[in-house]
């Protein structure tokens, strides 16, 4: 007789997760909402799509029905993601670079998207025995969308909801009590070798700040690699630069000699004019990972996380990296 599949064969790392999905498939009982909780790029996706070929074909799954869950074809299945406006619609932002759509402000989740589940949990399933629904970086959503979505959650029909977050924080405290919780853990140095086996090296060795930065996340080491390789030419040691002498003169702020106000104003034009949002986000959390591991600074780090906050708001790129880094360099006065 033939070993019984296992739906969840080759994921590393994330036993206790699957158990938990596994144990809910065996039993035929399966919760009206899962919350997937942890860092981007440990395998959240991948268990998902797992996960949902169990419910679709029951617990050892299907060959045939993993293909389509992962070519996006299933007809019973809708995927949401955060996504860009641009000219009038909507682009996903797994789509928005390759587009060349412009990502200086983060993408989020919309209120027209959160509506568009409410209605399809509404049809009837074609082939599944009811329909499905993951909504990726879920805690990226307005205060409309996310009542909109405690709405649904509230009133979920038949159907079966799988909500991916990184930062369950900051979701509704409403719409946390209506899932249940799935955690996924960091994985050690050891598994992220073993799930990077046989992806392609970088020309040169890896920073060793990006594997930190990565913190246990496969996907988020690969992620860092690609901001890396990106970079212009000696952008990030500019940055670094002026890092290095920020560290010199101690937190950096005040009306302190030495500073070059041409060179950070000159730094901030080009940063955002060959990054984009999403690029500059990244650059700036290497430079703060690394300004904290040479000298753990708070006041310089709570300057740069307002300036995060800057760049993920409404405010100019431009205008917020020149005003932090002239701050930093001494020639701001006080924040």
């Amino acid at each position: 007789m033939a070993e019984p599949r296992d739906l969840f064969a080759g994921l590393v790392g994330q036993a206790p997760a699957t158990a938990l999905l596994t144990a809910a498939l065996d039993q035929q009982r399966l919760a009206p909402a899962y919350l997937f909780c942890g860092a981007d790029g440990v395998g959240r996706s991948l268990v998902a799509r797992r996960f949902l070929e169990g419910v679709i074909a029951g617990a050892k799954g299907a060959p045939s029905v993993r293909r389509r869950l992962e070519e996006g074809n299933h007809p019973d299945l809708l995927w949401l993601e955060p996504t860009y406006q641009h000219q009038g619609q909507l682009i996903p932002a797994s789509e928005a670079l390759e587009m060349g759509i412009s990502r200086k402000a983060p993408p989020q989740l919309r209120l027209e998207q959160v509506r568009s589940v409410a209605q399809f949990l509404g049809r009837r399933p074609l082939e599944s025995p009811r329909c499905l629904v993951v909504i990726e970086k879920v805690e990226a959503m307005a205060e409309g969308a996310a009542n909109a979505l405690l709405k649904t959650l509230e009133e979920p029909g038949g159907g079966l909801l799988i909500l991916l977050t990184a930062a369950p924080e900051r979701l509704l405290s409403t719409i946390r009590s209506r899932c249940q919780q799935i955690p996924f853990r960091r994985l050690s140095p050891a598994e992220v070798a073993e799930v990077l086996q046989g992806q392609e090296p970088l020309p040169s060795a890896d920073p060793p700040e990006l594997l930190e930065l990565a913190a246990g996340s496969p996907g988020a080491l690969l992620q860092c690699r690609q901001q890396w390789a990106a970079l212009p030419e000696g952008l990030a040691e500019r940055l670094w630069s002026l890092g290095s002498a920020i560290d010199a003169r101690g937190s950096g702020f005040g009306p302190k000699a030495g500073g070059n106000p041409i060179e950070a104003l000159t730094l901030a034009r080009d940063l955002c004019e060959a990054l984009d949002g999403e690029q500059q986000l990244w650059l700036l959390n290497w430079w703060q990972w690394r300004l904290w591991r040479q000298r753990p600074e708070p006041g310089v780090q709570r300057r740069l996380e307002t300036l995060r906050s800057h760049l993920g708001s409404y405010v100019q790129p431009r205008l917020a990296w020149e005003v932090a880094l002239l701050e930093l360099s001494g020639l701001g006065g006080n924040p």
